[in-house]
């Protein structure tokens, strides 16, 4: 099987990594400096799935897909891929989607692109280029810190990645892909329902992500105090009213059946986590704030909904941005 993963940050390596471990042919798409560390160092994996190291011949790394393009025709051998893992930051989909498409040489004719993204909205971009029974999404609620370019720590692990279509395409197709990453030490599984799951997951981003890149705390602390628990059931409240006006769905029916789940299972499971977007403002990056909150406010507006908390923690996110880059 051969993978192609489009974004090595945390999450991309940890999935390479694991697709490395269960035998998979994997190349990755990134940085030029992650490029170097990568092939001079191999590709290692720490933290509550175990270690492995994967050496540098084990793998190939690039900074762009012409590079692919350019060695396959010295080579003379093809590079289509069965399925691509788009890993970059939600921001950046419209672009990631527009550079794949100008590579058709990547795709064969089964080829599968699987969004591994955090946000709502990110398969709309790619519906723009590739028909959509090519496009599917993940929703994954497992924590990765990059402590190195070329090392990666599973930090914490609330459950399955899954695997599955916004469009009720066939499952079958990626369930090589589920089964692999699953063989690497990650559980994974194909889902009838990812619409489901993905506002699930933004119920639980945007409570979280952008509360603990402001008060600098990981998850657990924010659960154990009366007003920032008081805080996210408003802004999880709020979500659920757009979620509901905008016609979609999770596996609740109502915020209060959510929110146990999120006391009960969610946060305890990965109460040691610090944000991706308290990583990122450490890390002098953008946030992706506008595919988590943001999309929330503009569905918000569109269905003429209030929601005062969600506006609040946006503009203090977006406060913090725009002092960052001046």
């Amino acid at each position: 099987m051969r993978v192609l993963i489009y974004g090595a940050g945390a999450v991309g390596l940890g999935l390479a990594n694991c697709l490395l471990k269960s035998g998979s042919e994997v190349c990755l798409i990134t940085r030029p400096n992650t490029v170097r560390e990568l092939k001079q160092g191999g590709l290692s994996r720490t933290g509550i799935f175990g270690q492995f190291h994967a050496e540098p011949r084990s793998f190939t790394a690039y900074q762009s897909l012409d590079e692919i393009r350019n060695m396959t025709l010295r080579q003379g051998s093809g590079q289509a891929f069965d399925f691509i893992l788009v890993c970059v930051k939600s921001f950046d989909s419209a672009s990631s989607a527009e550079d794949l498409s100008r590579h058709p040489g990547v795709f064969g004719q089964n080829t599968k692109t699987v969004l591994c993204q955090n946000g709502w909205g990110n398969a709309e971009k790619f519906t723009a280029h590739f028909p959509k029974e090519r496009i599917y999404s993940s929703r994954v609620i497992t924590g990765f810190t990059r402590h190195k370019l070329n090392e990666v720590e599973i930090t914490v692990h609330a459950d399955a990645i899954h695997i599955g279509s916004l469009f009720g395409c066939d499952l079958a197709s990626v369930e090589p892909l589920a089964k692999a990453i699953t063989e690497g030490g990650i559980p994974s599984i194909t889902v009838p329902d990812i619409e489901k799951d993905l506002w699930a997951k933004m119920l639980y981003n945007c409570a979280l992500n952008p509360l603990g890149a402001i008060l600098d705390v990981p998850y657990g602390s924010l659960a154990k105090n009366t007003y920032s628990r008081d805080l996210m059931a408003r802004i999880i409240e709020e979500v659920f009213a757009v979620m509901t006006a905008a016609g979609f769905r999770t596996h609740w029916p109502c915020a209060d059946g959510f929110l146990k789940i999120f006391y009960d299972k969610l946060v305890p499971d990965t109460a040691k986590h610090k944000s991706s977007t308290l990583q990122d403002i450490a890390a002098g990056k953008k946030t992706e704030i506008d595919s988590l909150t943001g999309e929330v406010l503009a569905l918000a507006e569109k269905h003429h909904i209030d929601v005062a908390y969600n506006r609040a923690i946006y503009a203090i996110i977006k406060f913090v941005d725009a002092r960052r880059t001046g």
